[in-house]
């Protein structure tokens, strides 16, 4: 089964599809939840930017994942004499 739900440009993975879209706005929608569930319990700005960043670290990890495995793939064709 083909997934072509993100396109490679780079190094980033840019949704090309509505289930790309999907994937793509839940983890933005998660990023911002986690930073505002944070910052209502930390006590300093440093607390806050320390707590976040392995929270958000893991989220993009986790987008990166699943759109490596969901991206279209180029295939580099050897020319042939």
């Amino acid at each position: 089964m083909k997934l072509n739900w993100f396109i490679r440009k780079g190094i980033f993975y840019i949704p090309s599809s509505i289930i790309g879209w999907i994937v793509f706005t839940t983890g933005i929608i998660s990023l911002i939840y986690i930073f505002m569930l944070i910052d209502n319990q930390s006590h300093s700005v440093s607390d806050t930017l320390i707590n976040f960043f392995f929270n958000g670290l893991i989220i993009v990890l986790c987008y990166i994942l699943f759109a490596w495995f969901t991206a279209k793939k180029d295939l580099i064709e050897e020319e042939k004499p």
